[in-house]
Order: structure tokens, then sequence, then C-alpha cells
């Protein structure tokens, strides 16, 4: 399965002192770190970071990433999307791969 998702927290943190800031990157180091760790398959980019695994090890990871962005504030925002077909791997590069031949093949067409 493939998952792609967002962490952001929101309000003050429970320890430390506040952010003199909006930005978030702190907290989302600190989610993808733990992602980059997993040695699962990942990719992070300016919106979201996707995984790939099985059920139980992906969300393993998104759990523990969420958990450390609690850290950062009083509420976690979380936003998930997944593509379930079992059986596949390596879909992380392969699907990117069939659509940029798709586009090659419209532009020789």
């Amino acid at each position: 399965m493939l998952v792609a998702f967002s962490v952001s927290p929101s309000g003050a943190p429970a320890t430390g002192p506040a952010p003199h800031d909006a930005s978030v990157h702190g907290a989302v180091a600190a989610a993808v770190k733990i992602v980059r760790e997993s040695g699962l398959p990942n990719k992070t980019d300016a919106m979201f970071t996707t995984i790939e695994g099985e059920w139980d090890e992906v969300f393993d990871v998104i759990k523990r990433a969420t958990e450390a962005v609690g850290q950062f504030g009083e509420r976690v925002s979380l936003v998930l999307k997944a593509d379930i077909r079992p059986g596949y791997y390596g879909e992380l590069t392969g699907k990117v791969e069939r659509l940029e031949a798709a586009i090659t093949e419209q532009d020789s067409a």
C-alpha cells in the first residue's frame, strides 16, 4: 500500500516555549526523520510524505510520526490518502514511471 500523509501541529506546545513564528518545519522534520529511519520506501515533497509497505508497518510509522509532531503543539492535524493494492510493490516509483511513459507516448502520437 501507499499512504501519502501530512501532519502538522497547532496551538501551544505541551512543554517548552511557544514558537516565535508560524513555521512548522521543526515538527515536520521530527515526523520525516521517523519515516526515514523506518527503512520503508518513502518520498517527501512540499506537501506530503508518501510511504510504502504493508498496512500494519505503514500505520505504525504514521502513528509514531504523529506522536512526534504532538510534542510541538496541543493539537495535531493529520491528512491521509491511501492506495491499497495488495500484491503490488515498488509503486512509489512505478506509478510515476508509468505516468511518464504515458506522457511520452502521447507526445509522440
